[in-house]
């Protein structure tokens, strides 16, 4: 890519996987004997908090992920309205040897969002790698455990 080019795609955040009624049904039975240990232990907030969240976690598992704009750019990496600079990322790495979508991972300093997982849908991940070299240090790296584990409940 020639300086001032832009490279953008669309795409899904995240793959959605529908939930059946086995896995509501597991996800209820699980919170409910939560919470009926936390009111055996004479923990009542505790059990109201474990029932609201397998509520929201129930309710957001059965939503599809909204097609999010990706613009890689001498500016930096922008993901939806996001965007991160490249002085705010530490290292990148584009894994496209095991899954069948390639991604991009990013590490970066900021608090809330230190790694950022990106399909690479429609995107040459040579090309991309090859410039992101000219403004970041490829690091080998794996996706976050946390990004699998919220992957497997749907968000």
């Amino acid at each position: 890519m020639a300086e001032g080019q832009i490279l953008r795609w669309s795409g899904y955040e995240h793959e959605h996987i529908e939930r059946g009624s086995d896995w509501f049904w597991a996800l209820a039975i699980v919170a409910i004997c939560i919470a009926i240990v936390a009111i055996l232990l004479h923990d009542l907030l505790f059990a109201v908090l474990i029932i609201l969240a397998a509520t929201v976690i129930g309710m957001l598992a059965n939503v599809p992920p909204d097609i999010t704009e990706f613009e890689v750019s001498d500016r930096g990496v922008r993901v939806g309205r996001d965007l991160h600079r490249y002085d705010e990322i530490l290292a990148f790495w584009v894994e496209d040897e095991h899954d069948a979508t390639p991604l991009l991972l990013i590490d970066t300093v900021k608090f809330m969002t230190p790694n950022i997982v990106i399909p690479l849908e429609d995107v040459d991940p040579a090309e991309l790698r090859n410039f992101l070299r000219e403004y970041a240090t490829e690091v080998p790296m794996r996706e976050p455990a946390a990004h699998k584990i919220l992957e497997f409940f749907g968000f």
